[in-house]
């Protein structure tokens, strides 16, 4: 079944053939390629919520400012459950790109996938474990719902990660697998007492409170960037074999996002209606957002991204945590190609790096 409907931009918005779960956003750009061509080279890319998030609005703002165009790219995007599904979607060749959380793309290379990691969305965590203002502390959680996506899967993770740090674990808690569009109504209807939120979902969550006239309202429990500044958190990530014969795209994608991520730090004003319109919010809760991303931690690279050690440290959590695959002992020189990115920014030229 196929729906639409107009937007301030100039995309088109239908349901995902053969998927109640995901929806399709064609990004429809202009007529300008690569070396002067006329023709747009067509990519899919799978996100890993139902609804976009702010961590994955460069794609929007790359689209909205002309990026994609420039580059010789028209982009469709596709909303997928959760980073599982991406990376499932990827491997089978239903995508050529992926963008999801470290951690099923690098259980999925362990266990024989040929993908390749080329650069990054937000690789900084700049999520909080959000509870209703009676939970003063982890253990207060003992014996109640949690909500996350899917096993594996980044809410899940960072729930685990929360556990731990209170040493704690899975089975001290019951997990709800909620979807992205109804995860944070879940928290406030009192479904979950836990949700990993974004800022915006954040911010949105504590006003749809307030307006309700709740007393009770949410806090923030825990603050996952300031417990691990060092977690690798998004990845856009191909087939080997797709890499292999388009390595041109692949430089163009990299250069596309690199300019949006540029633009999101240096044009407050000119991007956050453009992430206000693919999120659904109001411009003022993606402006507060906005502070926390892009000043508090500065959570998009603005040159290549995907640094050594830091997805070296993330491997060593994965396996404390014991969200690593059994036995998996991933070589991430083998995972991780930095080519297209690297020529992205020589192309494009180096800026200042964050703090």
């Amino acid at each position: 079944m196929s729906t639409s409907h107009p937007r301030p931009r100039s995309t088109m918005l239908r349901a995902a053939a053969g998927s109640a779960a995901a929806a399709t956003l064609v990004l429809a750009t202009g007529c300008n390629g690569i070396g002067g061509s006329d023709d747009l080279t067509e990519i899919e890319i799978a996100l890993p919520t139902g609804v976009t998030s702010m961590a994955n609005s460069d794609i929007a703002v790359a689209d909205e400012l002309g990026y994609f165009e420039e580059a010789g790219l028209e982009v469709e995007v596709t909303n997928l459950r959760s980073g599982s599904s991406v990376t499932n979607g990827v491997v089978g060749g239903d995508f050529q790109f992926g963008g999801a959380s470290i951690e099923p793309v690098i259980n999925a290379f362990a266990g024989g996938a040929d993908i390749r990691v080329i650069a990054g969305y937000t690789d900084r965590l700049e999520v909080d474990v959000v509870v209703p203002e009676e939970v003063q502390n982890v253990a207060d959680l003992q014996g109640r719902e949690l909500g996350i996506q899917e096993i594996g899967a980044f809410r899940e993770v960072m729930t685990r990660m929360m556990l731990e740090d209170a040493q704690m674990t899975p089975e001290d808690v019951e997990y709800v697998s909620v979807s992205a569009d109804a995860y944070v109504s879940a928290l406030i209807q009192g479904q979950i007492a836990s949700a990993v939120l974004h800022p915006e979902q954040a911010i949105q969550a504590t006003e749809q409170l307030e307006d309700a006239g709740e007393v009770d309202g949410l806090h923030s429990l825990l603050n996952l960037y300031e417990v691990e500044p060092d977690y690798f958190y998004g990845a856009y990530f191909v087939s080997a074999a797709w890499l292999e014969e388009n390595p041109e795209q692949a430089q163009a994608f990299a250069e596309a996002i690199t300019r949006a991520h540029r633009t999101m730090y240096d044009d407050r004003e000119e991007v956050v209606p453009i992430i206000a319109s693919e999120v659904g919010m109001d411009e003022e809760i993606i402006d507060q957002a906005w502070e926390t991303y892009m000043v508090d931690v500065q959570a998009f690279p603005v040159n290549e991204g995907v640094e050594e050690d830091r997805l070296a440290y993330t491997l060593e959590r994965m396996e404390e945590m014991a969200t690593l695959a059994d036995g998996a002992e991933p070589d991430l020189d083998e995972l991780v190609d930095r080519t297209p990115i690297e020529a992205a920014v020589e192309e494009l030229g180096r800026v200042d790096e964050r703090d």
